[in-house]
């Protein structure tokens, strides 16, 4: 029989509709409290909005350049230069992207050809294996609880082979929140050398991190950002994650590859919300008062959350809070999640849902990046739970 002229085979037969859209759907469905997909309930700053408005009156309105508005590019290599301790040549080795995930994409793509191992650590965000797969990568699993409070580089150590080519890493951990340690950065180092790895890192949620903790970010260690791609996100940090506005960190020799597919994507990315976020990094207050916004707003949860039954270990990182309820329930996660949208109206995500595998960690997922009454009132209806 001969094929049909739209035939062809699925890329990605295994991949469906994100569980993030589905359990947004479901939330809107049953007009429940969307604790689910990790968005902030309110808006971004009032002065940031007002110098998107002033960049696009003064004309900033076609094609930027396809690295990134130029301005912004200085303002990185600034921020990075005092926070972070290393250097970025503004020109040269960082590029502006439609989102952390435009860049993770890409930088996987610069990096993995047909046949090579990459190990990612799951739970994993769900745009990694994809991306892998789209380049003919194979990925390789270090499997983590997901409330896990350390990493075991005995066991990365042995998931690495002669096809290994990278390692994804993720910093703070989203879904487990957790904030990766000087003591995991020597180990990630001492790895990717032996092995000559190419490191892709992943730190958007580098300014949400509790309790006295600090980022240390991949490009802190020298011999690491020297074989590294690190992508970051304004998106999480200034509350627009509608403005899809990330970037890429890396050497020059890496960036010219990143850039190659970079152009053909989107080419460049907005160019007003570019300048106006240029100019909002001059004052660091923005980013710096973070942790401690979002540190209240975790604890009030938490606090909230100590009549429900959940057992709950303060996440450190992040705007998500992972709540086991082994002792409480038999019901796998998704059914537990689906349940409680539909009866009690609080939607939250499956943590199985962040790995390959089935899994049975009985472990939910809430944001907590909405407005005090919302996680009150979620609070208050999680402890109605009927538990089976």
């Amino acid at each position: 029989m001969p094929h049909s002229a739209t035939s062809f085979t699925s890329k990605l037969p295994e991949v469906g509709t994100t569980i993030f859209t589905k359990m947004s759907a479901l939330a809107g469905a049953f007009d429940a409290i969307n604790l689910a997909q990790g968005f902030p309930e309110f808006d971004c700053a009032p002065g940031l909005q007002a110098l998107v408005s002033k960049y696009m009156k003064l004309g900033k309105n076609q094609y930027a350049p396809m690295a990134g508005v130029s301005a912004l590019r200085e303002a990185i290599t600034q921020k990075i230069n005092t926070y972070n301790h290393c250097s970025y040549d503004p020109d040269l080795e960082i590029t502006i992207t439609s989102g952390a995930t435009e860049a993770l994409y890409v930088a996987i793509s610069a990096v993995v050809r047909p046949g090579d191992e990459v190990i990612v650590f799951e739970p994993a965000y769900d745009s990694y294996v994809p991306a892998i797969r789209m380049s003919g990568g194979v990925p390789v699993y270090v499997t983590l609880d997901p409330r896990f409070q350390k990493i075991d580089w005995e066991q990365v150590s042995t998931r690495i082979s002669t096809r290994t080519r990278a390692i994804i890493v993720n910093t703070p951990n989203n879904p487990s929140g957790y904030v990766w340690t000087r003591e995991d950065l020597l180990q990630l180092d001492t790895l990717a050398s032996r092995h000559d790895l190419i490191v892709i890192s992943d730190e958007v949620y580098e300014h949400i991190i509790f309790d006295g903790r600090k980022h240390l970010s991949v490009s802190s260690v020298k011999s690491l950002a020297e074989r590294s791609f690190i992508c970051g996100s304004f998106g999480k940090t200034f509350h627009i994650t509608g403005w899809k506005l990330g970037y890429c960190l890396a050497t020059a020799a890496f960036m010219v590859e990143f850039r190659k597919i970079h152009q053909f994507m989107v080419f460049s990315v907005i160019t007003p919300f570019q300048f106006a976020i240029a100019e909002f990094l001059n004052e660091p207050e923005h980013y710096l008062e973070l942790s401690a916004f979002y540190q209240r707003k975790r604890d009030l949860f938490n606090d909230a959350l100590k009549a429900t039954g959940f057992d709950i270990r303060p996440t450190e990182g992040s705007f998500f809070q992972n709540a086991g309820y082994a002792g409480l329930s038999e019901e796998n996660d998704l059914a537990l999640a689906e349940r409680l949208t539909r009866e009690i109206g609080v939607a939250s995500i499956p943590v199985s849902s962040f790995y390959a595998a089935p899994v049975s960690y009985k472990v939910l997922r809430f944001c907590f990046a909405k407005n005090d009454d919302t996680l009150l009132k979620a609070a208050e209806r999680l402890g109605k739970i009927s538990w089976q």
